[in-house]
């Protein structure tokens, strides 16, 4: 579980991240991220949409990509705001032996880092 400070719950914060970040893509996420600076932590917030699978699924899923998050916690600047949405791919890697989101979702972190410079 993400803690309350480094999560996105505001609708308008999901959209604005979205429309107005840059995004990286990996084979099972894309990554939306938007650097406003400041001395905020980094926000995150995870989309899985039913295109992934059943709810058991989704619900590994998001766990996964929490957990994936969680490993990157540190290194993000803060300030910053990430929307992670999960791709239909990821329902089947979630519970196979290919890497699973949580990886894919470090990668897409690090992408979008390199991306403005960071």
């Amino acid at each position: 579980m993400l803690p309350k400070a480094h999560r996105l719950t505001n609708s308008e914060d999901f959209r604005r991240t979205v429309r107005s970040g840059q995004r990286s893509v990996t084979p099972t996420v894309v990554v939306h991220s938007a650097f406003d600076g400041g001395d905020d932590p980094a926000r995150f917030g995870v989309t899985v949409s039913k295109s992934v699978g059943g709810s058991v699924v989704r619900h590994r899923v998001a766990r996964q990509i929490r957990h994936g998050i969680l490993g990157r916690l540190a290194d993000v600047p803060s300030g910053s705001r990430w929307v992670i949405r999960a791709l239909p791919a990821a329902g089947a890697r979630a519970s196979g032996g290919a890497p699973s989101p949580g990886t894919d979702v470090q990668a897409g972190i690090d992408l979008a880092m390199r991306g403005a410079g960071r």
